[in-house]
């Protein structure tokens, strides 16, 4: 009975001091969180409003929602200070209206921030974020999933850093007429362009030129290190992990964490489980193991939370909605991370290449807007006319018909 009541007593012990240092580590977490902005680098709650309300705002209460990862009070709860907030829309409106889709997400994320002034402050700049911060409020930035999305127009990238986005992932899950998606790496795609097409390069240099961040998620690895020795100021990944961790061809390999080191820039790591542990389940000591392996490869000045939340299907247990970035932070304490490692990892990497992004912007002043336009034959289809380019004949439309149109009168000639 003595030995029996002595290891009764020991596991009441030991479970007492687990509990302790646990709500030690998360109170330090909360700490940290009170000094430094964590900001994420993707979320898509945009596209649910889009997809379940078709943008019908005032027909959503973000206090009340409760089918998504993300509602205002999870933001609270989860000390969430700036949301780059994805402007998404499929691969299957490429060639046909990504663009007027792609402004209506932009429009309901101005229009979200409008709707709840208390909680929510648009922001554009590095400044915004840190002074969003001071007033104890969520900054909302924009960013643009996909390059399709501009329709190869440098002009419609202009007129969206305009409208207050602030970065563009240059492929989704799909090829654009010029760069290649990370689907090349997984050989169910072809490779287009080996990579960046010459209008791609003008695509990143113009980016450079107004202070758009280059976000290289969803791209192929061949165009990561394109870009990473052509840009002239450090990029993101907003939404990708570790791929020494799972092997997936979306995450980042170690040589190009070492070449985004060397250039200043920053990985957010994805909860996504697929891109976690390759597999459907994960749970929160998973994703804080590309935290690590990360920090160990690189160092913890390029690490960044990008959770990818309500654009994905499956996230960890431990991490199920965004009011759970402080467990995160708290299981890294855990492991030993110290707080100017936190405070880095939340928020003063990314403000530190936002600045320098913006640096680079403030450098190329006086540098002209690039208006020489992609070739015609990269982009001709029957959905995109043609005006301006020599030798037009209206639209290209008529150029990918005409075949048809000459088979069918030569038929209705026969019959």
């Amino acid at each position: 009975m003595t030995m029996k009541l002595i290891k009764t007593v020991c596991l009441v012990l030991w479970a007492l001091t687990v509990h302790s240092t646990a709500n030690e580590l998360k109170e330090r977490a909360l700490r940290l969180m009170a000094e430094a902005p964590l900001i994420d680098g993707h979320n898509d709650l945009p596209w649910q409003l889009r997809n379940t309300f078709n943008n019908q705002l005032n027909a959503v209460d973000l206090y009340m929602l409760n089918s998504t990862h993300t509602n205002i009070p999870k933001i609270k709860e989860g000390r969430l200070s700036a949301q780059f907030w994805a402007a998404y829309v499929p691969c299957d409106t490429q060639y046909n209206d990504a663009v007027r889709q792609t402004l209506e997400q932009i429009d309901v994320i101005h229009r979200m921030c409008q709707k709840y002034p208390d909680v929510f402050t648009f922001a554009t700049s590095s400044q915004d974020i840190e002074d969003t911060f001071a007033q104890n409020k969520t900054a909302c930035l924009i960013g643009v999933e996909g390059g399709h999305s501009i329709d190869s127009s440098l002009a419609t990238l202009r007129t969206m850093y305009q409208l207050g986005v602030r970065y563009l992932t240059l492929t989704h899950s799909c090829n654009t007429p010029w760069v290649d998606n990370w689907l090349v790496d997984t050989g169910s795609e072809p490779a287009v362009h080996n990579g960046l097409s010459d209008f791609g390069k003008q695509v990143i240099l113009e980016m450079n030129r107004i202070g758009m961040l280059v976000d290289l998620a969803h791209v192929s690895v061949k165009v990561m290190k394109q870009v990473l020795e052509i840009s002239k100021a450090p990029v993101i990944f907003s939404h990708s992990s570790a791929y020494s961790i799972c092997p997936h061809k979306r995450n980042v390999p170690d040589d190009v964490l070492l070449e985004v080191k060397n250039k200043n820039g920053i990985v957010m790591i994805n909860f996504y489980n697929d891109y976690v542990t390759c597999q459907r389940t994960a749970n929160i000591s998973h994703v804080a193991d590309h935290f690590d392996h990360i920090k160990k490869v690189a160092g913890s000045s390029i690490i960044g939370f990008g959770g990818d939340y309500d654009g994905v299907p499956r996230v960890p247990v431990g991490l199920e909605d965004v009011s759970k970035y402080p467990d995160l932070v708290a299981e890294l304490l855990r492991r030993g991370w110290t707080d100017e490692d936190i405070t880095k990892a939340l928020g003063r990497n990314l403000l530190r290449v936002f600045k320098e992004v913006e640096r680079v912007r403030d450098s190329l002043k006086d540098l002209k807007p690039d208006d020489i336009p992609i070739p015609l034959k990269e982009v001709q289809n029957p959905c995109r006319t043609d005006y301006g380019y020599p030798d037009k004949t209206n639209s290209a439309c008529t150029h990918s018909l005409y075949p048809l149109v000459l088979v069918l009168t030569l038929l209705n000639k026969l019959l």
